[in-house]
């Protein structure tokens, strides 16, 4: 079986990766560009909010290599999660930057696009017939839940991909995709091993991350063969070794043997990783395990309240020794001073105590000679959002405290206006699996003829 060679130039698209890197991935004559498009990592505000996480100037920069490059190479190029959350709102920026690209360059291709995105009266059917499982510690899924989500969306896993392919597109953009499925899809359709494709995938879609020095914005080469895959970068100052492509390998998991995905789980427990050169590195071992009914991960997110923020500092150390007692003083204060007749919450992030971690952090002595306050306030609207805080930050902008020497004021603020109207702020409303027999019919596509032709 001949080599497959993948090429994965960044860890999302809109990241950015050196062209020198590229070309030398391009010069290696790969059989399939991919690329991921985003995740929920950032959180569910983009889902939510249907705006991208990616800056479409530095999207459309990176597209255009890709494009170009597929095309001359006549090769595929699929890209996963368009626009960061997959919505169809994400996808359709995505394949207008696609057209212009065309234009411009004047490239033909046959492009599919996939959606993910459900409509919700099918999703509450899917409720009551049972369909609709709950998944890990989040919780149970509810018909109200479905109806106050502005987007839902499924992962698909390689079946839309592979489908798409076989009616001859070129250039696919996907909604919201497992990671790994825009790399392993158009290898699996062509015979090679599920798992490896699959575990490959898990490993290009962060791009260069699992180099050593590591990073999302530098170009990786996968090669998959009958019972093996190797990964090495394409910048010659980073290198894999069996320590970085193995921890990489234990990236987003509970459990470090098992990578749950669409249709069943990765089982990597006899994987083996070997140096094949001090750049390279070999994997063989992983097996995927089927489930008996496949299923897809439902993610959807509703608005949840309007957030204002006010960012300051504080350098005195009788402030910071007393830290605790003022914030924990500043929002009886606020209460008293404000009288509202709404709902808020007023909450404080302190960097320099404990602002990563919170109340998991380890360490409970303050070793810094400054703090950073976050006061955050989120609210039922942006109006009574920002006159919490404007109550707050005033209060505790002139806040006296036992030992206080100076009466100018306890923070300085590094931006004017010092609060800071976010807008609309969201949590993941659905985040469950739904069980289907056949999981191609979930996910509608599209075809389109781009280009002069």
């Amino acid at each position: 079986m001949k080599e497959y060679r993948i090429l994965s130039p960044s860890g999302i698209v809109g990241y950015g990766f050196p062209e020198e890197s590229f070309r030398a991935g391009v010069a290696l004559k790969p059989d399939l560009i991919a690329c991921d498009g985003g995740s929920t990592d950032p959180g569910p505000y983009y889902l939510g909010s249907g705006i991208p996480f990616t800056n479409a100037t530095a999207v459309k920069r990176d597209m255009t290599l890709m494009l170009k490059a597929a095309c001359e190479l006549g090769i595929p190029l699929v890209i996963g999660t368009a626009g960061g959350s997959g919505a169809d709102v994400h996808v359709s920026r995505e394949v207008e930057i696609v057209r212009q690209i065309a234009k411009e360059e004047k490239l033909s291709f046959k492009m599919a696009v996939i959606s993910s995105e459900f409509e919700k009266d099918m999703l509450i059917e899917q409720l009551r017939a049972g369909k609709i499982e709950k998944l890990g510690p989040a919780p149970v899924v509810t018909e109200q839940d479905i109806q106050d989500s502005t987007h839902i969306v499924a992962q698909m896993g390689v079946e839309p991909i592979i489908k798409a392919l076989d009616d001859g597109a070129q250039v696919i953009i996907c909604g919201r995709c497992y990671d790994p499925a825009a790399f392993a899809a158009p290898a699996i359709r062509l015979g090679y091993d599920q798992a490896l494709a699959l575990h490959l995938g898990k490993i290009l879609e962060c791009a260069a991350i699992c180099a050593t020095p590591g990073s999302g914005s530098d170009c990786m080469m996968g090669y998959l063969g009958e019972d093996y895959f190797c990964v090495e970068p394409l910048n010659p100052e980073r290198k894999c070794t069996t320590t970085s492509v193995s921890a990489h390998t234990l990236y987003e998991k509970t459990n470090p043997y098992i990578l749950p995905g669409p249709g069943g789980h990765l089982d990597l427990s006899d994987c083996v990783f070997t140096a094949e050169s001090d750049r390279k590195v070999r994997v063989t071992g992983s097996r995927f395990v089927p489930e008996t009914v496949p299923s897809v991960k439902l993610e959807g997110a509703k608005v949840a309240g309007f957030r204002t923020v006010s960012i300051c500092g504080n350098r005195d150390p009788i402030f910071i020794s007393q830290v605790d007692s003022i914030l924990e003083n500043l929002k009886k204060r606020t209460a008293d001073n404000l009288s509202a007749d709404f709902d808020y919450n007023l909450d404080f992030i302190v960097y320099g105590k404990n602002g990563v971690m919170g109340q998991l952090e380890p360490n409970n002595q303050i070793t810094s000679h400054e703090i950073g306050i976050v006061l955050d306030v989120v609210a039922d609207t942006q109006e009574h959002s920002a006159a919490v805080c404007s109550v707050a930050r005033s209060t505790l902008l002139h806040y006296g405290y036992p030992g206080r020497i100076a009466t100018a004021g306890n923070l300085a603020f590094p931006f004017s206006p010092s609060d800071i109207k976010v807008g609309a702020t969201y949590v993941f409303s659905v985040y469950a699996l739904l069980r289907s027999e056949d999981p191609l019919q979930l996910f509608r596509r599209t075809y389109e003829e781009v280009g002069e032709g």
